[in-house]
């Protein structure tokens, strides 16, 4: 299935700007297993969602929006090989890519693709974990790990954050992280993330930066998450002041029961590629 069920003129590859990636794999995740369905589930909600944006007065599919193939593996060192050249390839064709995961682990191989081949970038990270464990389960390619690898990369900055292993305070940098409890005593917050980044941004989003209460399916739920209107402002603000080269979304662990977390996912990609091209000044 394409992305946002749309016309076939508008999701060809050659006429896209945005190629969304699949990456259905869910095998390092410690708790709620189910993230493997989260791109499917994504695609699925997507179809469902109206394709007119009325912030931007746009409708953002017809920059063109190209489904991939899913790309799948067996191990997160695979993957992160794997999904590296993929993307490299997307890079070198000029078109932003969109990772629909799966576990977290999965933003290896972009995050390293876009360091090599764009200069002057920063990952700005979206998550209620650090994840900046050297090594977790005996894999540097965990889940729990994917932060640490980028940190290796580039300049790296963490919002939302409310949990972590002790041990992951010698990889944070205290300047560059901002926790979710301090953010709501902040009005000046988004600035000072801003402030933080270079001229060129890759976004990682991990679903559970959102509070359970609106975002409950996700495989490590935190209390005290943000709300989508603050996300909404921040990725605002990013995209209209820098140049976003790529994102991705990851960790939706989808609940049959529970489909508003699989179209508030959906309905996030769209919100993000609305303002990448018709970002109201």
């Amino acid at each position: 299935m394409n992305y946002g069920d749309i016309p076939a003129r508008y999701s060809d590859l050659d006429g896209s700007k945005v190629v969304i990636i699949p990456v259905p794999f869910d095998g390092t995740s410690t708790w709620s297993k189910g993230a493997d369905k989260g791109p499917a589930a994504i695609l699925d909600a997507s179809a469902n969602m109206e394709l007119f944006d009325i912030e931007t007065d746009s409708e953002p599919y017809t920059i063109g929006l190209h489904t991939a193939e899913p790309i799948k593996y067996k191990t997160p060192e695979e993957g992160a090989e794997v999904t590296e050249k993929k993307v490299s390839e997307y890079i070198d064709q000029e078109k932003i890519t969109c990772l629909l995961g799966g576990e977290h682990s999965v933003s290896i191989g972009a995050i390293s693709a876009y360091a090599k081949k764009i200069k002057n970038l920063t990952v700005l990270q979206l998550d209620a974990h650090s994840d900046m464990r050297n090594e977790y389960q005996g894999s540097k390619y965990n889940h729990a790990c994917v932060m640490a690898r980028a940190k290796e990369l580039c300049p790296v900055v963490q919002v939302g954050i409310r949990s972590m292993d002790k041990e992951e305070l010698d990889n944070i940098d205290a300047n560059q992280i901002f926790y979710a409890e301090k953010i709501r005593n902040n009005k000046n917050w988004i600035q000072d993330v801003i402030n933080k980044l270079t001229d060129n941004v890759y976004i990682t989003i991990d679903l559970d930066v959102f509070d359970p209460s609106i975002l409950p399916s996700t495989g490590t739920p935190e209390p005290g998450g943000l709300g989508w209107y603050e996300v909404l402002d921040l990725l605002r603000e990013v995209i209209k002041k820098k140049n976003l080269v790529g994102f991705d979304v990851v960790e939706l662990a989808p609940n049959p029961k529970e489909k508003s977390s699989d179209f508030l996912a959906s309905k996030l990609i769209y919100k993000i590629l609305a303002y990448r091209f018709f970002n109201p000044s």
